[in-house]
């Protein structure tokens, strides 16, 4: 089991304990010092006040907040959990891609989702309803210009001719993409590539107009067909999968709970666990990072 912990870069109402170039390289390094894999952040270009109002949060750039982490730390991963693709043209968004992985020497984790906000669409001036296939044609460019070779597109929204990127990454190839979502066609959409970042729905499946992963079981079930869907795409290389859980980040709940569910979400198939800790400034940050990697992570 590998963990990815988030960057509190959306923490606006503390900017001075968390939404720095400090705290990004503090919290990056302290991450690291736990045993945290990789460090996270999100996408919200431009969020609106409703939402915003009722739960929402605000959102630094990712590739700019995941820069400062690159920086921060020669090791960590850098996670996008998750970046909408769909927002931007997909040349534009596979150059800010490609930018963050070669200069981390290929220290990215692209995490991508179709996104649920239709007033950000709206604000971005993109179409809501086509957002599964701007997605996928923005997967699509990526794998093409990844390689080095001149591309050319031929889309509703653009024409491209030549197109060439570099430099290329050390890979040769692009960053692993794990798709989230937990309808089926994001689940057939992630067969297709490296990884699936599934989310626990807590009784809101059918506002969320999403399929339902309440229970364990539910989770396994849906791993399991996931990774079948992955067989018949033809994947041979390991699939991953990464879930949030929320009890590991509940310090109400005992190291031992806690513990047994790492464990039982590894025997269910997942290989990575995002965790968002809580903490009243960076000071208590840093502590609960160390200790949730001296509880949980030394002795994975």
């Amino acid at each position: 089991m590998r963990f990815s912990l988030e960057l509190p870069t959306q923490r606006v109402d503390l900017p001075g304990e968390f939404v720095t170039a400090s705290a990004i390289a503090e919290v990056t390094r302290g991450g690291a010092a736990a045993g945290f894999s990789a460090v996270y952040v999100t996408d919200h270009p431009a969020p609106d006040s409703k939402w915003l109002d009722h739960g929402g949060h605000h959102a630094l750039d990712p590739f700019v907040a995941l820069a400062f982490a690159a920086g921060a730390d020669p090791t960590i991963r850098l996670h996008t959990n998750i970046y909408v693709a769909a927002y931007r043209n997909p040349f534009l968004g596979a150059k800010s891609i490609q930018s963050l992985d070669v200069l981390s020497e290929g220290r990215l984790i692209l995490g991508v989702a179709a996104g649920y906000l239709k007033p950000e669409y709206q604000a971005l001036g993109v179409d809501f309803d086509t957002r599964g296939a701007l997605l996928d044609e923005a997967l699509e460019v990526l794998e093409a210009v990844s390689t080095g070779q001149d591309v050319a597109w031929q889309s509703e929204r653009f024409a491209a001719r030549g197109v060439r990127l570099r430099p290329i990454a050390p890979s040769g190839k692009r960053p692993p993409v794990w798709v989230g979502g937990n309808s089926k066609a994001a689940m057939r959409r992630a067969a297709r590539y490296d990884g699936w970042s599934p989310f626990h729905t807590a009784g809101f499946a059918s506002s969320a107009r999403t399929a339902a992963i309440e229970t364990l079981d539910d989770l396994a079930r849906a791993i399991q067909e996931v990774k079948g869907l992955a067989t018949e795409a033809g994947r041979s290389q390991p699939f991953d999968i990464c879930w949030s859980e929320a009890m590991l980040s509940d310090p109400g709940v005992s190291t031992d709970e806690r513990g047994a569910r790492i464990s039982e979400l590894a025997a269910a198939g997942v290989t990575w666990v995002t965790v968002n800790l809580p903490a009243n400034d960076r000071a208590d940050l840093l502590a609960t990072v160390a200790a949730f990697g001296t509880e949980f992570i030394s002795e994975d």
